[in-house]
């Protein structure tokens, strides 16, 4: 006994003398930091109006998915420019930078998306886009509609705030600027699914990913962001019903594909407003096309239908799929005639893993203030940053493109002509992003 209270009142006394040592040590850590922090929020403000010049050059000259060369050429020359290591012509046009730090640890990458849309704008700015493009074959008006001109300006801000303190990064970081999230043109790949597939996070192999979108119903210098389930995934599906064709006149003697298409159509509207618990997760089932007959006398043989899904869980997902083509199989059968269903998996759920969200929470909360940082619902609208979700953990959150003091319901959607974002937050989206990177490092060489 009192050999085992000797031992243990010695191991006490070590612990003691340690604890002063210990505690100036983490004092030491905390405070080196606080100092790379600081460097890092005052190089974001004098890198803000070269942030802004980039944000509006690439909006007036935007380019559409799997077309974005002088984007590209761009980013590339910046990159190079700050000694960063670059792969160019990743998913057609996509390009990669590696940095490096000074001292080992985990490898982290940022995305930025950087397509247009094929929108005409009616914005009155004097950057605003006179581009057009060939979009599948049809020559359209080009507008950075969604604020990808904003996500590329940010990350080449971001990029050159940590190259700047590049020997005191523990770890490496990989910029990616993705093309083609809004889908590339018919009949080729593109986008983070082809990135993935041509080995973005696997040279270096990346432990976690972190990318941002802004928002132009979220107020500058808000962030918002969620837990799991975050956007929806995109699935979309092709009914096409047969029928018999008969003159217009004799009704009796055909099968109509359109009046099956109709009830097919109000069938399909059941499945979530009576199937899905919306308790828990949001669902959507829209037809957006249909396409049937040649002339207004003639009941036609067969009708083409299209529409997407969207969901937030995988079992909700196979659910709305199989409900789907039940009600489309059964109610062509009862009128006499038959369909064929298909659906495509376009776009994953974006998923926030929960562990990684509650672990770089207060990173956010130290870049916009903690009142500023706010738990969101979740969004029907997908984003193929879950292509990157599905391999490794990833973080995917929301910073505020709406002027102080107006309405989100006063503010055009993304996608429209209209489409306006305040640049206010460009400074917040470059520190989130190298905090967000420091951080994760930081904690990962504690374990």
């Amino acid at each position: 006994m009192q050999k085992a209270i000797y031992t243990n009142s010695s191991h006490s006394m070590n612990t003691y003398y340690l604890l002063p040592f210990l505690l100036l040590f983490s004092i030491g850590i905390q405070a080196q930091n606080n100092a790379l922090k600081s460097k890092i929020t005052t190089k974001a403000a004098t890198l803000e109006s070269k942030v802004v010049s980039w944000r509006r050059d690439f909006h007036q000259n935007p380019e559409l998915g799997n077309r974005e060369f002088k984007t590209a050429e761009k980013i590339a020359a910046h990159l190079q420019s700050l000694g960063i290591e670059v792969k160019t012509g990743v998913a057609k046009t996509g390009v990669v930078g590696v940095l490096k730090g000074g001292k080992p640890g985990p490898v982290v990458a940022l995305r930025a998306d950087m397509d247009a849309l094929p929108v005409m704008e009616r914005v009155n700015l004097p950057f605003a886009s006179k581009v057009t493009g060939e979009y599948n074959g049809t020559t359209v008006s080009v507008m950075h509609a969604c604020g990808h001109d904003t996500h590329v300006a940010m990350l080449m801000g971001t990029a050159e705030i940590l190259a700047s303190v590049k020997n005191e990064i523990k770890g490496t970081v990989v910029f990616i600027f993705q093309p083609a999230e809004e889908g590339p043109p018919e009949g080729e790949e593109g986008g983070a699914e082809l990135m993935v597939k041509e080995g973005v996070l696997n040279n270096p192999k990346v432990d976690v990913i972190f990318g941002l979108h802004i928002n132009a119903q979220t107020e500058v210098g808000q962030i918002k962001y969620r837990p799991r389930g975050t956007m929806a995934s995109s699935d979309w599906f092709t009914i096409k019903v047969n029928g018999k064709q008969s003159h217009g006149a004799y009704p009796w003697q055909s099968v109509d594909p359109i009046v099956t298409a109709s009830q097919i159509v109000m069938g399909l509207q059941t499945i979530v407003s009576r199937n899905v618990n919306l308790t828990q997760n949001a669902a959507v089932v829209s037809v957006g096309q249909i396409n049937a007959g040649v002339r207004s006398n003639i009941i036609p043989e067969s009708l083409t239908m299209t529409g997407t899904i969207r969901t937030l869980d995988a079992e909700t997902q196979d659910f709305i799929h199989g409900k789907i083509k039940t009600i489309a199989t059964n109610i062509a059968t009862s009128a006499g005639g038959s369909a064929e269903v298909s659906i495509y998996k376009k776009t994953l759920i974006t998923y926030n893993e929960p562990s990684l969200t509650e672990q770089m929470l207060p990173t956010l909360q130290a870049a916009a203030g903690k009142d500023n940082v706010l738990l969101t619902e979740a969004v029907t609208g997908a984003e193929d940053f879950s292509f990157y979700q599905a391999k490794i953990p990833g973080l995917f959150y929301f910073i505020g493109g709406m002027p102080k003091g107006k309405k989100p319901s006063d503010m055009p959607s993304h996608h429209t002509p209209d489409f306006y974002i305040d640049e206010g937050s460009f400074i917040l989206g470059m520190t989130s992003m190298a905090h967000l990177a420091l951080d994760y490092m930081e904690m990962k060489s504690k374990k």
